[in-house]
């Protein structure tokens, strides 16, 4: 199935190529605060998203609100929350021109040739013209961003990643929490051998391990090394490379993940970290309700702590700085945008973080205080004061980095590394073979 997806991805990304030199929409992009009268009608957003997550409600709350003002208007949601499926159908629509008013997406390079082609609003202007670029948090508009700086998808959230970890645990195994990600492997290899799985991950998803190989390319070289390794500008053969090629093995030695982690999802990971099974579990704060509550299992609630992503010896990024995403973005089609549109969104998006901070979660602007539950435990507070010191550098998730052929070869290619069914030369020369063929189609 996901070797049909791809497949499926791929032609409507040539189908897209194709369609690029005809020109992008007869809508000036650019075109950020079209004037006109508000003719109420349906739009529709295609999303990415948790059918019963805090962003859908309250887009929902705030779209039935709006309309009690402009009778015959709504806000049709097309969900699709199974990210591959919802990635093919993306393709598809974009490469048939059928995109509707509002999509999803990540800033891939599909996404970069669909702005290129002139099909998305500028979201840079666009913010500007509402009075509401100022309110967002740096971050999270930079998370949204493309190579080159320009902006195209709006954003709804804003993550922390740690890795959460057992104190008890650590204390029963003699080990502390890792100064460097290099001590890791041998950290490892202390709690197995005190019988304590180390790392939970889910693996099913691809994703979490995914992570991973983005954590020493990003100490080592910073932010830049995945620009250049995506476009076959840096190998797996560079020293940044090598450093976490081989680092990805070493955990694998260790055995830092629990025994079949490949066919294990997200909650098997989330419930092994939970049940007190396993020491460390590297997860964002989307989950500060279920790691930071009393919903937690009373018999682990008072062992669990996190920490953020450790540096190394001459680390070209700081210890605050690490993965903070802001989630799939918002993209505008340029070809539908109008004012009805554009009077929405300006509705929409004044009040949103408001009702989004309500919810306990960080919000993507700075202009409102995230609302603790009643529940929470002193965890919560600590993970949302991360946020206030943050630096300039953002460690990039590679999985919307890479091209889509690239990514679904690393995807496969890091289970075996991390199984040892391969070895790290065996990696090294399979990945960069595989830029080097995939790269000039999406980079030139």
């Amino acid at each position: 199935m996901k070797n049909m997806l791809r497949a499926a991805a791929a032609a409507a990304v040539t189908v897209l190529a194709l369609t690029a030199c005809g020109g992008g929409s007869s809508t000036d992009p650019s075109n950020v605060s079209p004037a006109g009268e508000v003719k109420p009608r349906e739009i529709s957003w295609l999303l990415s998203r948790p059918a019963d997550g805090a962003v859908i409600n309250i887009m929902t709350k705030l779209a039935d609100d709006y309309a009690k003002d402009h009778p015959g208007f709504k806000l049709n949601l097309i969900t699709t929350p199974d990210r591959p499926s919802y990635i093919q159908k993306l393709e598809t629509l974009a490469a048939a021109n059928k995109l509707p008013e509002l999509f999803d997406t990540d800033a891939t390079p599909f996404a970069q040739q669909l702005a290129k082609q002139g099909k998305m609003v500028d979201a840079d202007k666009l913010l500007k013209t509402l009075d509401l670029y100022d309110d967002y948090r740096p971050g999270a508009l930079d998370y949204q961003r493309f190579d080159d700086g320009s902006l195209f998808m709006i954003p709804f959230q804003f993550e922390l990643e740690f890795i959460w970890y057992n104190k008890a645990l650590l204390e029963k195994a003699g080990v502390a929490v890792p100064k460097s990600l290099d001590d890791i492997p041998a950290m490892c290899t202390s709690l197995r051998n005190a019988g304590i799985t180390p790392i939970a991950i889910d693996g099913q998803d691809q994703w979490p391990l995914e992570r991973y190989v983005a954590y020493q390319p990003f100490r080592e070289a910073g932010p830049d090394f995945v620009q250049k390794l995506k476009k076959g500008e840096a190998k797996f053969t560079d020293a940044a490379g090598q450093k976490t090629v081989n680092w990805m093995a070493e955990l694998g030695k260790a055995k830092c993940f629990q025994e079949g982690f490949s066919a294990q999802g997200y909650s098997d990971a989330q419930n092994q970290f939970t049940s007190g099974q396993a020491a460390m579990y590297n997860i964002g704060t989307w989950e500060l309700p279920s790691l930071a509550t009393d919903k937690l299992n009373p018999a682990v609630r008072d062992d669990i702590d996190f920490f953020t992503l450790p540096t190394t010896a001459g680390s070209a990024t700081s210890a605050n700085e690490f993965v903070s995403p802001s989630g799939i973005g918002m993209a505008v089609n340029a070809k539908t945008y109008d004012p009805l549109v554009s009077d929405f969104l300006k509705f929409a998006l004044q009040k949103y973080p408001a009702e989004y901070a309500a919810t306990g979660a960080l919000s993507p602007t700075t202009t409102v205080e995230t609302t603790v539950p009643a529940n929470a435990t002193p965890l919560y507070r600590k993970a949302l004061d991360q946020a206030k010191d943050l630096g300039s550098k953002q460690a990039m998730p590679w999985d919307t980095q890479l091209d889509p052929t690239t990514n679904g070869r690393l995807q496969q290619e890091l289970v075996l590394l991390v199984q040892g069914n391969i070895t790290p030369d065996q990696f090294t020369a399979t990945m960069d073979n595989t830029i080097a063929q995939n790269a000039p189609k999406f980079f030139k």
